[in-house]
């Protein structure tokens, strides 16, 4: 491995990185393990605020005291550092503490390296930089794979994963300045029923920073920018893709049929009858690809069984519900699918492990939530139960799964903002949608 950057061009991107303050960002409300001393690797999709949340972090040492020059930040999704390798990255480290010989030597450095997959070679460095202990590292990465199967087995365990997904519905609410200082239950119903009117507009705009408070046609340039860059960059130039019709005839049929059931043998065969030529284990890897990249979010079947969980269809849901309307077909709105998916993406968000159940022959709960420690979730996700029909479905396999696993904890959450005037059996609890998802 060679240096490909001048020195005087990393010098230039040294001094830039000392120079510029933090911006003043709306703030996220991402948990951070509590382990000390832990490198941290943030991960999640493009454009979805990692760096947001490292200059977050940045600024929170600046204010408690730590020097400015010792928190430093390197964006290096630079056009000017293209093939830069972890030698040149190595050289601005070394040429800060030359600058700055006593923050490095008293440990007090932070270094946040964004985007870090860039740098080729990079684990090799963040491992010495580990070893060496006097250095607190935060890296970002547009990767789900940043730290499994394709990091090297130096850093491989030492790195603890942060996830940030786009806004939350309260971060959302908080960008508008719009977020409530009291709990739901202290609200009245004119500021519930305001609530709820924005939570409208964000299951159909989004949670992703730059898509918030902008005109729809204006939303819908920027955010296909986003797949088209995620698809193109993140996915055919960083895997190699052989067959990109195929890819993105995956990628349009997956954000098409938010929340729908999804095998590749049937996909396969529906490509096949148009006539694209492509194998099943490769359908499998693009798949993974895309959830790789954080364009779709998949869930497996919970159960106990392997062969169960691979034999069943997985649902797939986009990673924001600002993608959901730029495939949906003319008259055909998957407002209950959005719901769905902020549930989903909040619950990855309160950092549970989620897959869908099925009880019985016939019928499915959304999901089911596990985290460590606790019970499990039993989520069920509904826009509108005033229809007895819909009521009876919902309710009667929500019933079925807190039978089945008696241990759980079962939430039946609707976009109603008054409880539902039956009965909920047994030990069910009805949460308003906007209610759970600022909880």
């Amino acid at each position: 491995m060679e240096r490909t950057v001048s020195p005087e061009l990393l010098r230039v991107k040294l001094a830039e990185a000392l120079s510029v303050p933090p911006p003043n960002l709306t703030r996220r409300d991402v948990r951070l393990p509590g382990i000390p001393g832990k490198p941290l690797a943030v991960i999640g999709v493009r454009r979805g605020g990692k760096t947001s949340f490292l200059h977050q972090q940045r600024a929170d040492r600046i204010a408690g005291g730590r020097p400015r020059e010792s928190q430093l930040m390197l964006g290096l999704e630079d056009e000017r550092l293209i093939g830069m390798t972890a030698l040149d990255l190595g050289w601005v480290i070394d040429e800060h503490a030359r600058q700055f010989p006593t923050i490095r030597a008293e440990g007090l450095l932070s270094l946040y390296l964004d985007e870090i997959q860039i740098v080729e070679g990079w684990e090799s460095l963040v491992h010495r930089l580990v070893e060496a202990k006097n250095v607190d590292i935060v890296i970002s990465g547009s990767s789900a794979k940043l730290l499994s199967q394709e990091v090297a087995t130096a850093v491989r365990g030492r790195l603890l994963e942060v996830l940030v997904h786009p806004f939350s519905f309260r971060e959302a609410l908080r960008h508008a300045r719009a977020e409530p200082e009291a709990s739901w239950h202290q609200l009245d119903p004119a500021e519930r029923a305001a609530i709820d009117a924005r939570l409208r507009d964000y299951l159909q705009s989004g949670g992703f920073p730059e898509a918030q408070g902008i005109a729809p046609r204006d939303r819908a340039r920027l955010l296909t920018g986003y797949v088209d860059t995620m698809v193109l960059r993140d996915v055919i130039e960083r895997h190699n893709v052989s067959n990109p019709t195929a890819l993105r005839a995956l990628q349009r049929h997956l954000l098409s049929t938010p929340g729908g059931s999804f095998t590749v043998h049937k996909f396969y065969n529906v490509l096949k009858s148009q006539g694209v030529s492509i194998g099943k284990d490769t359908l499998h890897a693009y798949l993974d690809h895309l959830q790789d990249a954080f364009l779709v979010r998949v869930l497996d079947m919970h159960s106990a069984s392997e062969k169960q969980r691979m034999v069943n269809p997985r649902k797939v849901y986009p990673v924001d519900a600002g993608l959901i309307p730029l495939y949906e077909q003319p008259g055909r709105a998957h407002r209950g699918r959005a719901l769905e998916t902020a549930v989903l993406l909040e619950l990855e968000r309160r950092e549970y492990a989620v897959s869908w159940l099925r009880v019985g022959d016939d019928r499915e709960v959304d999901f089911f939530a596990a985290r460590p420690g606790e019970p499990p979730l039993l989520v069920q996700v509904c826009l509108d139960t005033t229809d007895d029909t819909t009521w009876e479905r919902e309710v009667r396999a929500l019933e079925a799964a807190a039978t089945t696993y008696p241990d759980a904890v079962a939430l039946l959450i609707t976009h109603d903002q008054s409880p539902p005037t039956r009965r909920l059996p047994g030990t069910l609890q009805w949460f308003s949608a906007a209610q759970w998802l600022l909880g």
